[in-house]
């Protein structure tokens, strides 16, 4: 039985519009296989983005890779805090899954939580 639950994954990525659309594809895609999840699972997808990432928006990058077209999506810039992880993109996916959720950290962002990270 399915039931509500939250994935978080978080992806470094240079502030260029090809890297950021290549990160965060690539990001959601291994959320969604690490937890065998289809799109028609999901609720909602928040990003949050570091200061320093403007160059292309990351629900823009998923709607031009041709995924979350019927998705609710929303982005917010991250707050600057001392010692925080530059040139990072975050995500939340809420959504109906079997089993435990599977969180993804990956290109650097491992550092964020090693406790999830592979």
């Amino acid at each position: 039985m399915k039931k509500l639950a939250a994935l978080r994954g978080a992806v470094r990525t240079e502030n260029t519009e090809k890297d950021i659309a290549e990160q965060v594809v690539r990001l959601y895609d291994r959320l969604l296989r690490s937890n065998n999840l289809a799109e028609q699972d999901i609720v909602s997808v928040i990003f949050s983005v570091t200061g320093d990432i403007d160059a292309l928006n990351p629900a823009a990058a998923l709607r031009n890779a041709g995924r979350a077209e019927q998705l609710a999506l929303m982005v917010f810039q991250e707050g600057r805090f001392s010692g925080g992880l530059s040139g990072t993109v975050r995500v939340l996916i809420h959504c109906g899954l079997e089993g435990s959720p599977r969180h993804v950290y990956m290109n650097g962002a491992e550092v964020l939580r090693p406790d999830r990270a592979p």
